[in-house]
């Protein structure tokens, strides 16, 4: 048995990075398209920043797949397609009210985070375990973001 490098990742590793790849671009369309259909700035800008950290994310996942001779996927899950038009039906609705948007986002993060928790499980001990650490730190910091922020406007 030969030691994994981020050069030399095996299947298992390889299959889960895929799977966080379509989680962020996934996260990725859903923060720009709600960050178009809130009326309120400062949540609409927190999305934006979301959606490039996430569109980031996802790209450096893909360099290292492609570094070990695979094709990246480069398209999220029919699943989350399915939620982001369920969003903006929602969404137009409501008039694009900004508790029906926090709400589905935060449904979403727990999505991305649940995903990258399995995933860390799964590869223990994996070269990559530095980099899927890092990235699960800012996916959680900014599901906590979205947390808090769909909180404060419970309270409203």
């Amino acid at each position: 048995m030969s030691l994994e490098t981020k050069n030399t990742l095996n299947e298992n590793t390889l299959e889960k990075l895929q799977k966080l790849i379509r989680a962020n671009i996934d996260s990725y369309d859903g923060f720009r398209e709600s960050a178009e259909e809130l009326k309120d700035e400062r949540v609409a800008a927190l999305f934006r920043e979301l959606a490039a950290e996430r569109s980031a994310m996802a790209a450096e996942l893909q360099k290292h797949v492609e570094w070990n001779g695979k094709e990246a996927e480069d398209d999220g899950s029919v699943a989350a397609s399915v939620h982001r038009t369920w969003i903006n039906i929602r969404s137009k609705l409501n008039g694009g009210d900004t508790q029906v948007i926090l709400n589905e986002a935060e449904r979403g993060e727990d999505h991305i985070k649940n995903a990258y928790e399995e995933v860390l499980k799964e590869t223990s001990g994996s070269a990559m375990n530095d980099v899927l650490q890092s990235q699960y730190a800012s996916v959680k910091a900014g599901h906590d973001k979205v947390r808090d922020l769909r909180d404060a406007y419970k309270n409203k």
